[in-house]
Formats: structure tokens, C-alpha cells, sequence
């Protein structure tokens, strides 16, 4: 059995690192539709309304709305479409899964005293998974760029010496030196001359340019993409209602998430004058963090028939860890000979601070009696200020003027709709995101729609619904040298089950 090695990458000099980049930060301060099967059919407008346990995910001041105590948990079962174009390849991958979406409790505590106007307090705690990272796909097509590039930028200015063996020297002893003494770059520039995708202009040890053994024309790539993990809430609620018009709350929010992620592409060409002729590179990384956030809300009873709702979400301050590994194997026609630089090695990167944007959320409700209503929410966001730290750090302070410049406000809006008939309730609803880039096609708008039916037993609510969303995705393959996107139409679908049971 192969032993494995960890060497820890200096943070200062992680220059152009394939993780703690501005898609990595959008990713993680982005939430997907979850939680109970009622908010999801009406598109999660709850945030005048209240009475819902993932209602005070979006306003503290919702759990106040409940009459009594109450506890609802929720399954899901999601679908994920990915369809893919690479140049002129297309592909389609579909993923599903069932998941433990949301589990919580409200306890209520009606005052007895009628001269007080504190009418109610309550105390809650609500499970949800604000982001799901499981994901897919596959880039195949034709290109006229090589991932030679990739190694080529990274390899000019580091000097030849530090990338050649020494007597009794593995591969794995100098890619961890590497590691631990020059950083993330000269691992890169590293891997790629010892799979002879560059050599030197000159055999010079203080040498510093190098040049690509790979011809240019065309190039056969296939990029595979597969993630799996989460981004999860605790929230600890506590709310007032006072006098008979108002609704106050405040969420604790205690957050986790967790990210693998691993790609893989093989590209091949029959390019005249080509000493490489098959390039196969592996990375994996491994993500894992905690987070804290404040919620304050407020719910008012402006009529009988009319509620608004006002609510401030803080910025999420995360201290997250990563870890990483690589490969390279490539193949030769011309010496029909194959090489395979595997350091067996983990990177494992200095933790790290992100604050996520705070969020502002305004809502309108219209009641009619018991027959139904209508809640509208819009949400702003800031996505600009986004920020990794410490935000003196060079590569930090780097992807954070990179953020200010290509990231912006993106609205959210929200329309749901209720209707009763007995015991039985019949919903649906309506939201359209707007991109966080200024571009709007690195990651465009999304639309979805909803709908769903409950009833009411008595003790026990059972609700179910369906929702669907969509939007494209232009990711690019690597941060530096190919940077090659990939046009990905996604669809994403949910069926949802919630009970609810009076405690």
C-alpha cells in the first residue's frame, strides 16, 4: 500500500491557486429553494406571512405567527439536468438523489397576563440545507487551445533548477518541497516538465522561460466535473408578537459546509511536429468550513388583510480548510513512451476567512380570511462585497479586487399563492434570481416555478410539491492558461414531502 504524503502550501505564495477563487466565493454565498414542502411550492414568499419552519430561515419575526407549538421535517427528492456544449460536443448528464432538506421546532408561549401588550414568545430551532454542491457534467469537443498553457504560465520565471530532481530525489520529496517553500505554482510548473508538456529554452539551471513540446492545431478534450456536498443552516429562533400588530424575531444562525470536488481531462491530438500526444490531468479538492450569521425581522399587521415583513440577513463570516491532489499522465507517439507523475501528495492550504454579502428582504402578504392569500418577496443582494481574508494577503487582495469588479447586486423575486378548500390547500408560485456577474453569462438568470397540495388531518399536516428551476452556466475549465468554457444548461427539479405535527 502506497504511503501518502501532506505538505502544507505556504499562503503567501499560493498565486493563482486552483481553489479560494471568485467562483468558489459565489458558490459558497449562494442558497438554492429549500425547506418545508409548503414554502417551496409557493417559491419561498414567505417573508410577511410566518407560521412555517423555514419561514423564520427567512424572517425571525415568522415563528411569532404560530398559535401553538409545532415541529415539521421534509424529504426531498432532487433531479439535476446538465446539458453540455463544448465546441462541437454535447453532452447530457442526469443526476437524483433523495435528501434530509429540513427538520425543526417551535415551541409557543402565550402570555396569561391581558395587560401586558408582549402577547407571545417563542423559541425555535430549524435544520436547513440552504445548498446542495451535488453536481456533473461533461465538456467534450474539439478545441484549437491546449492545456500547455496551463503549465506554460505557470512555469515562466521559475527557475529550471527548481524543478529538476537531484541524485536520491522522488518526485514526491520535491514536489512537497515545492510545496512547502515556493507554493501552488511551482507545483504546476513542476508537474508539467516532468510529464514533458514543456522544456526549457535553455538547460541552464538559473533558466526561466520555457517552451511547449505539445504542436499547436487541434485538440480532442474531454473534462469531466463531479461535486458532491452542502451548505448547511442551524438557526436558534427567538420572536415576539406585541400587542396585535406586530412580530419581532432574531435568528442565530450556526452554518457548515462541505465541497468535494474532482475533475479530470483527457486531451489527445495527432498534431504535426507534437513530442505529446495525450495529456490526462486529475485534480481532487476537499472543502470544509463553519460560518456565523445574524437574522433580524419584523412582521406587520398593517390591516387585517395585510401584512409587510422587513428583514436584514448579516454577512456569513466562514473560516474555511482545503485540501488537494493531483496527477499527470501523458503519452508520447513519437518515443511511444507514457509518463505518469503522481506525487501521491495532499496539499493541505492555511485556513482561511470568507464573508459572504448580507442580505436585505422586504415582503408584502394579502390575506383573504381563511380562503387563501398572496405574498410577494424581494430580496437584494450585494455580491461585490464578497471578501476573502486576510484581505492583506497578495492572492487575497488580488481575488478581491477581482470580485469588486465582476460581481453585482442581484435581486431576487419571490410570488406565492395559497388556496383553501376544507382541509385541503392547493399552492403555487413564481422567482426569478438575477445573476451575481456583472456579464450575466459566466452564470445567468434563473427562473423557476412551483406548485403543491396539503392537507390537514387535524394533528398532522401533510404537504407535497414540485418545483423547477433553470438557468445557463459558462464555466471556465481552469482559472489560468485553458480557460476554455463550457455552455451548461442546467435544470433542476425537486418533489418534496414535509410533516407537520402540533407539539
Amino acid at each position: 500500500m502506497k504511503k501518502l504524503y501532506f505538505t502544507v502550501i505556504a499562503l503567501a505564495v499560493m498565486t493563482f491557486s486552483q481553489a479560494q477563487d471568485i467562483t468558489d466565493a459565489v458558490r459558497y454565498s449562494s442558497d438554492q429553494l429549500s425547506g418545508t414542502a409548503r414554502y417551496r411550492a409557493m417559491s419561498g414568499a414567505f417573508g410577511a406571512l410566518g407560521g412555517d419552519l423555514s419561514a423564520i430561515s427567512i424572517n425571525p419575526a415568522g415563528s411569532a405567527v404560530f398559535l401553538s407549538s409545532a415541529a415539521t421535517v421534509t424529504l426531498s427528492y432532487n433531479n439535476r439536468q446538465n446539458d453540455t456544449r463544448y465546441f462541437n460536443g454535447a453532452t447530457t448528464n442526469d443526476d437524483s438523489d433523495v435528501y434530509f432538506d429540513q427538520a425543526g421546532a417551535v415551541l409557543v408561549f402565550n402570555s396569561t397576563n391581558e395587560n401586558t401588550p408582549w402577547k407571545r414568545f417563542t423559541l425555535g430551532v430549524n435544520y436547513s440545507q440552504n445548498n446542495t454542491f451535488d453536481d456533473s457534467f461533461l465538456a467534450q469537443g474539439t478545441s484549437s487551445s491546449s492545456i500547455d498553457n496551463y503549465f506554460l504560465e505557470f512555469a515562466n520565471g521559475v527557475p529550471l533548477e527548481l524543478l529538476e530532481t537531484m541524485d536520491n530525489e522522488t518526485i514526491t520529496d520535491l514536489y512537497l518541497f515545492l510545496g512547502e517553500n515556493e507554493g501552488f505554482g511551482a507545483q504546476q510548473a513542476f508537474l508539467g516538465f516532468q510529464g514533458f508538456i514543456i522544456d526549457p529554452v535553455s538547460n541552464d539551471l538559473d533558466n526561466t522561460s520555457y517552451t511547449s513540446n505539445v504542436a499547436s492545431g487541434s485538440f480532442d478534450q474531454r473534462y469531466s466535473y463531479r461535486a458532491t456536498g452542502l451548505n448547511g443552516k442551524f438557526a436558534f429562533n427567538f420572536a415576539t408578537k406585541y400587542q396585535d400588530f406586530l412580530h419581532l424575531g432574531i435568528n442565530l444562525n450556526a452554518h457548515f459546509l462541505n465541497y468535494d470536488r474532482a475533475t479530470r481531462l483527457v486531451e489527445q491530438n495527432s498534431n504535426a511536429g507534437s513530442e505529446t500526444n495525450e495529456i490526462i490531468f486529475s485534480n481532487n479538492l476537499s472543502t470544509s468550513g463553519n460560518g456565523f450569521s445574524l437574522q433580524l425581522g419584523g412582521i406587520a399587521n398593517v390591516t387585517d388583510n395585510v401584512r409587510l415583513g422587513l428583514t436584514y440577513d448579516t454577512p456569513t463570516w466562514f473560516s474555511i480548510e482545503e485540501q488537494a491532489s493531483q496527477r499527470l499522465e501523458t503519452f508520447s507517439d513519437e518515443f511511444d513512451e507514457r509518463v505518469i507523475v503522481d506525487p501521491n501528495v495532499i496539499n493541505v492550504y492555511p485556513n482561511y476567512r470568507l464573508k459572504t454579502p448580507g442580505k436585505l428582504t422586504g415582503s408584502l402578504a394579502v390575506l383573504f380570511g381563511d380562503t387563501g392569500l398572496i405574498s410577494f418577496d424581494y430580496s437584494y443582494k450585494d455580491f461585490s462585497n464578497t471578501e476573502l481574508r486576510p484581505s492583506n494577503d497578495p492572492e487575497f487582495e488580488f481575488q478581491n479586487n477581482l470580485m469588486s469588479d465582476n460581481l453585482k447586486v442581484a435581486s431576487t423575486y419571490k410570488l406565492g399563492g395559497e388556496y383553501r378548500i376544507e382541509n385541503w390547500s392547493l399552492r403555487g408560485g413564481y422567482r426569478f434570481e438575477e445573476s451575481p456577474y456583472k456579464n450575466e453569462t459566466t452564470l445567468g438568470d434563473l427562473n423557476g416555478y412551483s406548485a403543491g397540495v396539503g392537507y390537514n388531518f387535524g394533528a398532522i399536516k401533510a404537504d407535497v410539491s414540485y418545483d423547477h428551476s433553470s438557468r445557463t452556466d459558462n464555466p471556465q475549465l481552469y482559472q489560468v492558461g485553458l480557460v476554455n468554457t463550457a455552455n451548461i444548461q442546467r435544470d433542476f427539479s425537486s418533489i418534496v414531502l414535509s410533516l407537520s405535527f402540533g407539539i
